[in-house]
């Protein structure tokens, strides 16, 4: 007999989506949903206004409620070194640093031949793009020290080489294998100020 009322189990179905949350973990945030009406309505809510709220920046591809993103709209930054990132998590990271001042530019995943992601189905184009176009003097590669991460940046460097501009990769205190959005802000400050040229 299923003692979990249909709510409950569509619930469970719909948390075990996201990254991360298994059976268990989904369980025990049903379970404290569902004690917590007031709490439960305030994040449906949050999810709500956030779904039709947020949108990804035309220029960089930050996540944003106003287009441009308030990186691009701000005239202190140094929109001549653009940060190349994997996702808006990346680059949240990073910025948490307070060591870099320059602009980003989210690629919105890696190079995975193997799941049908090649460089059309990136922001690579407008990447190429942006650095022609505002002569930018450094690319900064920040993607993760994955296969796909290292294999992206090794054919943005290729890409970038004709336009002349100084490509960088910033360097790792991370194991192979690891997720910038989960480093501490030492290791990524250390990683910025160490990063190493690839032409």
């Amino acid at each position: 007999m299923e003692l979990r009322p249909p709510a409950v189990r569509e619930l469970l179905e719909q948390l075990e989506q996201l990254p991360g949350v298994g059976p268990r973990t989904a369980t025990r945030l049903v379970h404290h949903l569902v004690r917590l009406p007031e709490g439960s309505r305030r994040l449906a809510a949050a999810l709500g206004r956030a779904t039709d709220a947020v949108r990804h920046c035309s220029t960089c591809y930050l996540l944003t409620e106003e287009d441009p993103c308030a990186v691009c709209r701000d005239e202190t930054r140094d929109r001549s070194v653009i940060c190349v990132v994997e996702d808006p998590l990346n680059a949240w990271a990073i910025e948490a640093t307070s060591e870099f001042r320059g602009v980003y530019h989210v690629l919105g995943g890696t190079l995975d031949p193997l799941h049908g992601i090649g460089p059309e189905e990136l922001t690579i184009a407008g990447l190429v793009e942006r650095v022609r176009s505002a002569s930018a003097r450094e690319v900064i590669l920040a993607t993760n020290p994955t296969v796909e991460g290292e294999a992206t940046a090794h054919y943005l460097a290729r890409v970038l080489r004709p336009t002349g501009t100084h490509v960088t990769r910033i360097a790792f205190g991370l194991p192979a294998g690891g997720e910038i959005s989960y480093a501490d802000q030492v290791t990524l400050t250390r990683a910025l100020s160490g990063r190493q040229g690839m032409d």
